[in-house]
């Protein structure tokens, strides 16, 4: 079996083949010098006249579409890269400054086909994330900036603001001509080097940048083309989400391992037009496969405000939908699925998925023809720490949806995080983990590094281990993330950080959301973080912050919060201290789109957060 075999059966030649990354075992092995630069030029050598990249661009009209092939984005990397090399030395960093586009994307290979380390950042327009922005410039100390000529006065005024950042050279990326080029310097790029910095997203702590490498991000792509059966080249991807993000580079990571394609737009046009993705979707559907990634909130927010109108012809049948969240939504994709199963959306497309950008991304995620499924769990005792299954109409039932097998070449281990003793399966405690997907550490941060990439077992299970084929006695990977193994599969909790404990009992922070929102309809569902702030005796109490739902602007808050009070009573057994209404879109959120509790606790401990 190829890389995914066209549909006529007949593979490329000189494309990667999938018996070249598996040894005699089965297990992932990646041929010697294999990164992501080899790929794109074995692309360039052998699929050059076809698409890598595909830009609709709504800034200048509804879909204009922008493409790049394989030889063209080989030309870009390579006038682009001379220009870098021109102002960064080996192994400097260099940040992509710049908005959504295929310039984005040839700037990020270019840096690491010039043998810098790339750091994938975004532009200062984003609104209410310079503080993530400062944070990654003064850590990464960049010696170049990769912006284009619409960003660069942005960029510009940025970075004058930051005295304390040595000051970056400023390169605008579609300012330089194609025959750049001849002055580029071949570098060879170790399989072990860092390629880039994945910065995290800072939903439960300052973002730090996850050194990834090629190693790293070259086992992971194959481990999700694997998991999730795209081995089809005929299958493309169609994806909105941010290029810094780690879900959003590999959504144009993978057409590097394939010889495929990516259709990329602006984060901003799906949010304001949802019904964009959708159609990106159904024309890519046309032509074969399409694997597209997202959270719960685009999948509630597409199937609210993203259906197609009467007569609009749109197909799904041929589409794969990773959700990834902490944790996923049963309700997402139940809604999803009654929205779009008109559109031949199939019961198997969605594939509910974990993964943590110290992993370079992808971890787990059901089989190719499984449908996603949900078990329901009793709240105390998973408070508690055991997955007991009720019934899903009992009282004191939480839904877990399943995030099915780990990848193949990678373990992922339940443990007590105080002793690192693994767990059996149905107790509940932190995810470790362990793979050649795994990045090298912390940037700049060693302690750090040794405590959360260099953790180690304490004893394993005698029978029932999920370490089977790992490496006991070495590192593993404090995740953070809380999970279980229940028949076979992981579901994931939440994170450890995110953990509500009132009166000795822990509490989810998103039951407790959940409760919040099915409480009254002036809440808006999905925009509720609920956390715990320290008391003046050195206990803790619960608060909950909610923004309000279209139309309530003028109503009386009062009746809501004593419904909630009464929820969060009734249903989890604590006391809500204090609930805050806030007009929609003041609670911070991650720029990944996830809410960002940590944010929101600091600034209601501050005073800063805006009672409306």
């Amino acid at each position: 079996m190829d890389f995914g075999s066209r549909q006529d059966g007949a593979a490329p030649k000189g494309l990667l083949l999938i018996e070249d990354c598996l040894d005699a075992d089965g297990t992932i092995a990646l041929p010697p010098g294999t990164t992501l630069i080899s790929l794109i030029e074995r692309n360039v050598a052998n699929v050059g006249d076809l698409v890598a990249y595909r830009y609709l661009d709504y800034a200048r009209s509804e879909g204009h579409t922008a493409e790049v092939t394989w030889s063209e984005f080989g030309a870009r990397l390579h006038a682009i890269g001379a220009r870098v090399q021109q102002f960064a030395n080996d192994g400097d960093r260099v940040a992509i400054v710049a908005p959504q586009g295929i310039d984005y994307v040839s700037g990020f290979y270019a840096a690491i086909k010039a043998g810098t380390i790339a750091v994938p950042l975004f532009a200062p327009e984003l609104p209410g994330h310079a503080e993530r922005l400062e944070t990654a410039l003064r850590d990464s100390q960049p010696a170049a900036v990769l912006t284009t000529a619409a960003a660069k006065e942005a960029v510009q005024n940025f970075l004058v603001n930051l005295p304390d950042l040595r000051r970056p050279h400023l390169i605008v990326i579609d300012e330089i001509p194609d025959s750049a080029g001849a002055t580029f310097t071949p570098v060879e790029l170790d399989i072990d080097r860092v390629s880039h910095l994945q910065y995290t997203s800072g939903s439960t702590r300052p973002p730090v940048g996850v050194e990834i490498t090629h190693r790293a991000v070259g086992t992971n792509l194959v481990q999700m083309i694997l998991s999730i059966d795209l081995l089809d080249r005929n299958t493309h991807g169609v994806s909105w989400l941010p290029l810094y993000h780690d879900m959003g580079l590999s959504m144009i990571g993978f057409p590097a391992v394939y010889g495929g394609h990516s259709t990329l737009m602006p984060p901003a046009a799906f949010v304001r037009r949802p019904l964009r993705w959708i159609q990106a979707l159904s024309t890519g559907s046309r032509q074969g496969r399409v694997v597209t990634a997202a959270p719960n909130f685009a999948y509630e927010w597409t199937a609210q405000r993203g259906l197609p109108g009467p007569g609009d012809d749109v197909d799904l049948s041929n589409v794969v939908m990773i959700i990834g969240s902490e944790p996923v939504s049963i309700d997402a994709i139940r809604t999803f699925n009654k929205a779009f199963a008109p559109y031949g959306l199939p019961p198997t497309a969605f594939k509910p998925s974990y993964g943590i950008a110290e992993g370079t991304l992808f971890v787990a995620t059901i089989a190719p023809d499984a449908e996603a499924s949900v078990v329901y769990f009793d709240r105390e005792q998973l408070g508690a720490g055991h997955a007991v299954r009720v019934a899903p109409d009992a009282p004191n039932a939480v839904a877990q949806v399943s995030c099915g097998q780990v990848a193949r070449s990678e373990w992922a281990v339940i443990v007590d995080p105080d002793s690192g003793n693994e767990l059996p399966d149905g107790d509940v405690g932190e995810i470790w983990l362990q793979g050649n997907n795994v990045g090298r550490g912390y940037w700049r941060l060693p302690d750090e590094t040794a405590h959360v990439f260099g953790a180690k077992l304490g004893s394993r299970l005698e029978e029932g281990s999920h370490t089977e084929g790992a490496d006991v006695a070495g590192s593993w990977l404090r995740t953070g993330d809380l999970g279980v193994y229940l028949d076979g599969e992981l579901y994931v909790t939440g994170r450890i950080a995110d953990l509500v404990t009132i009166g000795g009992h822990n509490h989810y922070p998103h039951d407790i959301e959940a409760t919040v929102a099915d409480a009254s309809p002036m809440v808006r569902r999905g925009y509720v973080a609920a956390f715990s702030v320290p008391t003046t005796d050195g206990g803790q109490q619960l608060v909950v912050v909610a923004e309000r739902a279209a139309g309530t602007s003028r109503d009386d808050p009062h009746p809501a919060i004593e419904a909630i009070r009464k929820a969060v009573a009734d249903r989890h057994g604590a006391a809500v201290s204090d609930i805050r209404f806030l007009p929609a879109g003041a609670i911070p959120r991650t720029t990944s789109g996830k809410l960002a509790r940590r944010a929101c606790r600091s600034q209601y401990v501050r005073g800063a957060l805006g009672v409306h």
